[in-house]
């Protein structure tokens, strides 16, 4: 059997979600879809609207056949990390190609910007060091890192699909060019769009700002029928979607209840952050309020955001370096379809990591983390908070037929 991959977090499943499915299927001719998605927190520093089974759910119906999850380490960094864990796995699990969205559209855009750029990698990797020092996003930083190369290139990395394609190309070249990549100009809706527009295609950001106006109907338009009713249901058992105000007191106590020093030691606490943090939060009721008195020139929005998610989660520097100097060492599926229960019996066999379905038949430094991690998750629900906590330990992958 033939395998694509597609690198996803669904926050929610979406209608340009499916667009890109269905043309990543045209464009491989591939007899299964695999997608490597983020777990309960985001790339963003986000926790995730929905459960990652829920997520895991809609991405089966839309039309994945294998779901496995991006660890926590590679969910929640930077670019260049989060690209090549994802890569890494769908290569692990024996993917020919894979298939990602971009403004650009163009895949020859991507190669000969990376074609052009191999003699000066050293120069580009000390300039976006440079220039994030300053305080900017690593979109942003790697477009001025260009810019100071003083070299013309034809793909425009100021766009954050444009940018994440770059790094998933660049982590495939590392990881040997083994898989072919393939890009989907994406439509209608810019990324950073926070107004649903005409038409039934709109940002995944619109669609998040809709949803917390209390009113999902909103955003009914703009998704499959089946990622509605999984959103109600989950609103249902949960008593709301997942956002950072559900874990502000969590967080609020974790400041004031840590010496300096010990945030410090959490990841991407860094340069006297955590006494800004400490003082910002005495003045903050919300997470909102607590982020813009937070917020300077030099540290971006996200990047604060997933300091403060390591904080939540108490994730220590030293275990996060370790995980991220190495290519994650386990491959777990959150869920299949029929289709995707035959190519993983087609494969298993020739896997070099193990296969995890059960968390509990395995004692592996990243899976440890991802229970931590999952508990904390679990306590932004308003309600069945114990229901939710037993989900990453009683929940088997989920089977769509």
């Amino acid at each position: 059997m033939k395998a694509t991959g597609v690198v996803v977090e669904y926050n929610p499943f979406h209608n340009g979600h499916y667009y890109h499915l269905q043309e990543t299927k045209k464009q491989t001719n591939a007899d299964c879809v695999i997608a490597v998605m983020s777990g309960n927190f985001l790339q963003r520093g986000e926790p995730a609207l929905l459960s990652k089974w829920k997520r895991t759910k809609m991405a089966l119906l839309g039309g994945a056949d294998i779901v496995i999850e991006l660890p926590y380490a590679f969910a929640t960094s930077h670019a260049p990390r989060f690209a090549f864990g994802s890569i890494f796995l769908l290569q692990a699990l024996g993917a020919e190609s894979f298939c990602f969205g971009s403004e650009s559209g163009d895949i020859s855009v991507f190669t000969k910007t990376h074609d052009s750029l191999d003699s000066q990698q050293a120069d580009y990797q000390l300039n976006i060091r440079n220039v994030m020092s300053d305080g900017l996003s690593y979109p942003a930083a790697a477009a001025k890192a260009f810019e100071a190369l003083n070299t013309p290139l034809p793909l425009d990395l100021s766009k954050p699909n444009n940018i994440l394609g770059f790094e998933y190309i660049r982590a495939s070249r590392e990881l040997g060019n083994v898989l072919k990549p393939l890009t989907i100009k994406r439509k209608n809706a810019d990324y950073h769009d926070v107004v649903l527009g005409k038409g039934n295609i709109a940002s995944a950001t619109a669609i998040r700002e809709a949803l917390f106006s209390k009113d999902l109907s909103k955003a009914e338009n703009y998704m499959p029928a089946f990622t509605y009713d999984l959103m109600v249901e989950d609103q249902q058992e949960k008593g709301t979607l997942m956002n950072w105000e559900r874990f502000f007191p969590l967080l609020r106590y974790q400041l004031l209840s840590s010496s300096p020093s010990e945030i410090n030691s959490y990841y991407e606490v860094e340069e006297g952050l955590e006494y800004r943090m400490i003082e910002a939060i005495k003045s903050s009721d919300s997470f909102n309020t607590f982020m813009t008195l937070l917020k300077t020139k030099r540290y971006t929005w996200t990047r604060l955001q997933r300091a403060c998610l390591h904080v939540l989660n108490k994730i220590k520097k030293e275990e996060m370096h370790q995980l991220l100097e190495t290519p994650p060492a386990y491959i777990r599926v959150l869920g299949m379809t029929e289709k995707g229960q035959k190519y993983l019996s087609s494969v298993k066999k020739s896997l070099e990591f193990p296969l995890v379905t059960t968390v509990s038949k395995h004692d592996l430094p990243g899976l440890r983390m991802e229970a931590r991690t999952s508990l904390v998750y679990a306590q932004g629900a308003l309600v069945n908070k114990l229901s939710a906590e037993k989900e990453e330990f009683n929940t088997p992958p989920v089977i769509v037929k």
